[in-house]
């Protein structure tokens, strides 16, 4: 169906200029209308006129969901019903996407389904966990409480990913130089002092051959490098998706020195808070434990919740059903032993997932501070290597001028 871009004044009697997708002008006039939109003009639009969604970009951040929840929540303060609310919402939008869905979902609101119904056709966009808190919130009539933990909830992902993000800007930094040196020295100066040391007739040592070697075979076939490294990355992606892909990287990074303690510790973070924001707005310990299955990351702690769940369903509780797994550190089992003893699991938990957070920080500044060394120290050898086989050739020929000289 063609595009038109209209402009019209919306429920508050703002003017709102934008697009609608419709079999006909008056088709798109009644959409609009229907959507409590007054339409002042609709063409339609030209090819370069088109906003393209390209699935791949564009997909709400973090702090896209942030915002929309804080932003959500503020206007369902003030009093305004949940179809206005949506409406102002898809004004304030700014990512492509989340707009297109808010839009979307105001149509489904509309024709008497519940927000999180309309909220579950995206799920593409809206997490697993917002869509069942925002049903747990419609059912208690809290509605606007989910949206202000969802916000808190999203904001501290935001600062996470941020906080990572920021180390590891020097890293990549040094892994581009990096790169860029050993490629230039195996290129271009390589070849230059070669042919210098070829035109004097000079006996190249072992290792200084082997270097020429491995210059002019890099020389001749660095698109095969780039080839395999991308096939190879491809084929690990597609492979990372299968059951046993998932099982095999999930063991290896499990056993990786370093990561494998932010991976026990970031797997410990995301339960915890997942169970404590679950189990606030009032979903059951079972319902809780299904959706933090669905959102742990690493396939061996998704398991260890979900038999952690089939334990509790047959009545042991929590904190021996998550022992039992063995996946779990025995802080997590104290506390949340605690935390039921003490008939507030929701807060400990709480607790708990703040103080995993901090060790999750700390031991990303940990894994980044030993890449760093390693890094350059690999850098170091690498060069030394290249200097000792351009040295060794013209100490050689010192040597052969100074017994001529004799």
């Amino acid at each position: 169906m063609p595009f038109y871009t209209y402009i019209a004044r919306n429920t508050v009697g703002k003017t709102v200029r934008d697009s609608i997708e419709a079999a006909s002008p008056e088709l798109a006039r009644a959409s609009l209308r229907s959507a409590g939109f007054t339409p002042y003009e609709i063409r339609k639009q030209s090819f370069f006129e088109r906003d393209f969604n390209i699935p791949l970009m564009g997909k709400p951040k973090s702090k896209d969901m942030a915002i929309f929840c804080r932003q959500f929540s503020s206007i369902l303060r003030a009093g305004v019903p949940v179809t206005t609310a949506l409406s102002m919402m898809e004004e304030q939008t700014g990512n492509k996407q989340l707009k297109s869905a808010v839009r979307d979902m105001q149509g489904e609101v509309e024709k008497g389904h519940t927000l999180a119904a309309a909220m579950g056709k995206h799920r593409k966009l809206f997490p697993p966990i917002l869509v069942s808190m925002v049903r747990a919130g419609e059912e208690s009539g809290n509605l606007e409480s989910v949206f202000i933990q969802m916000e808190a909830y999203f904001d501290k992902a935001q600062k996470t990913k941020s906080s990572v993000s920021k180390t590891m800007i020097y890293p990549v930094i040094l892994l581009i130089v990096m790169i860029i040196v050993m490629i230039v020295m195996m290129t271009m100066i390589v070849p230059m002092f070669m042919e210098t040391f070829e035109s004097v007739g000079a006996e190249l040592p072992p290792l200084t051959q082997k270097v020429v070697a491995f210059s002019s075979w890099m020389g001749r076939w660095w698109w095969l490098l780039l080839l395999l490294a991308a096939v190879f990355a491809a084929g690990c992606a597609l492979y990372g998706r299968t059951n046993s892909g998932r099982h095999v990287f999930g063991m290896i990074a499990l056993k990786t020195p370093v990561l494998g303690k932010l991976i026990v510790r970031s797997a410990c973070a995301t339960m915890c808070r997942m169970l404590s924001l679950l189990l606030a707005s009032g979903l059951t310990l079972l319902e809780s434990l299904d959706l933090a299955a669905s959102n742990m990351s690493n396939i061996y702690y998704e398991e260890a919740v979900q038999t952690a769940r089939t334990l509790v369903s047959e009545g042991w509780s929590l904190n021996v059903s998550l022992r039992d797994t063995g996946r779990f550190p025995p802080l997590v089992t104290n506390m949340v032993s605690v935390g039921e003893n003490s008939g507030d699991l929701q807060g400990v938990l709480s607790k708990l997932a703040d103080f995993y957070d901090q060790e999750v920080s700390d031991q990303t500044a940990k894994l980044l501070a030993l890449l760093e060394p390693m890094m350059i120290l690999f850098m170091a050898v690498f060069v030394i290597i290249i200097v000792f086989s351009i040295y060794l050739p013209m100490l050689n020929m010192t040597k052969a001028y100074d017994q001529y000289l004799e």
